[in-house]
């Protein structure tokens, strides 16, 4: 969860075959299946299949099919399987010819590093060991590609946790010049750039949505604001029985430092249009079709619910029913509404 933010980065990737020279195995149906195949399961979180069906298409072009090891990598490091999107990353590495693919597989290897690193136990130390081998990485990846924006923000990441903040700093002002401010992680970097330390903190996943009302909605434009992320769908019981809970918090809560999003995993554009309007959820919505955000949030079921306090922190996850969420908010929105008015606040809110 707490490497969200950089999986959104690494998962744009494209969707058609690279520029190589176009072998037979390209037009052979089996190949295609396999792929085919290899998508639909990734956006049904399916990784460990969705693992296999690009091990079979990358098998049937002889081993040597970029396309296929670059989903194989990126499913690997979302699964959690960190050794293995290293290996893999290498197998990419004996097939690069060119110092972007060269620098790709070193990043990759650097992210599998880092997020190695990360302890199991909250408040525990990361690996010092891990960090320092993937500082050298993205550096590797970066003397082939100085302007891989993934190298950057990660090795700004790992320099924070490494105390050496001025080079964290430099890193995420690098990533901030070579990134478009409507990427999803632009924010996040400006935000780091301003204040490295909050890389150490578990923050929410950046991601920008355009919600059934047509406006744009950015986690990390909602800084000042406590946010409410609800994942549910019209087909599922136990988040009917909560919404008039959603939809108290909504009212009761008009007019104070608290946004709620909903993110419905509904399949039927209409049925949840129709359902939103009858049921006169007035907060901002958005139809989850292929689960990306989910994926996000590591999200596996639902209802779920995800409070975020003003700094962007994910301070609290619930998953099913009956769990007291207006509780949680009215801490971490008077705790807004506190620092909006210059009073001292506690430190914990969790």
């Amino acid at each position: 969860m707490r490497h969200a933010a950089f999986i959104l980065i690494a998962l744009v990737i494209p969707l058609s075959l690279p520029a190589q020279s176009r072998r037979d195995y390209h037009n052979n149906p089996k190949y295609k299946t396999a792929l085919s195949d290899g998508k639909v399961l990734a956006e049904g979180q399916e990784y460990d299949l969705a693992i296999d069906a690009y091990q079979e298409a990358n098998s049937i072009a002889g081993g040597k099919d970029k396309f296929s090891l670059r989903q194989i990598i990126e499913l690997q490091v979302q699964n959690g399987d960190y050794d293995d999107a290293i290996a893999t990353a290498e197998k990419f590495k004996s097939l690069a010819t060119t110092p972007a693919e060269q620098s790709y597989s070193e990043s990759s290897r650097g992210r599998a590093l880092f997020f190695q690193s990360e302890p199991e136990k909250q408040g525990k130390p990361y690996d010092a060991s891990l960090l320092a081998a993937a500082d050298s990485a993205f550096k590797s990846a970066l003397a082939l590609d100085p302007k891989n924006s993934v190298a950057l923000f990660h090795d700004g990441e790992v320099l924070a946790h490494l105390g050496q903040t001025d080079a964290a700093r430099a890193q995420f002002k690098a990533c901030l010049a070579v990134i478009r401010p409507d990427n999803p992680i632009y924010l996040r970097a400006q935000r780091f750039a301003t204040n490295p330390a909050l890389a150490l903190e578990q923050l929410a996943p950046a991601f920008t949505v355009k919600t059934l009302d047509g406006e744009r909605f950015s986690l990390d434009q909602m800084q000042g604001r406590v946010v409410l992320v609800d994942f549910w769908a019209t087909w599922c019981a136990p988040c009917m029985k909560e919404l008039p809970q959603l939809k108290k918090i909504a009212h009761d809560f008009t007019g104070q430092p608290l946004t709620i999003l909903s993110v419905s995993w509904d399949e039927d554009e209409g049925t949840w249009r129709d359902f939103v309007h009858k049921n006169q959820m007035t907060w901002p919505q958005y139809r989850d079709t292929d689960h990306r955000i989910a994926r996000l949030f590591g999200v596996e079921g639902i209802p779920s619910y995800f409070t975020i306090d003003t700094n962007g922190v994910l301070t609290t996850e619930m998953l099913g029913e009956g769990f007291d969420v207006e509780s949680h908010l009215r801490k971490l929105v008077a705790r807004a509404e506190a620092t909006q008015q210059g009073k001292p606040v506690a430190a914990n809110t969790r």
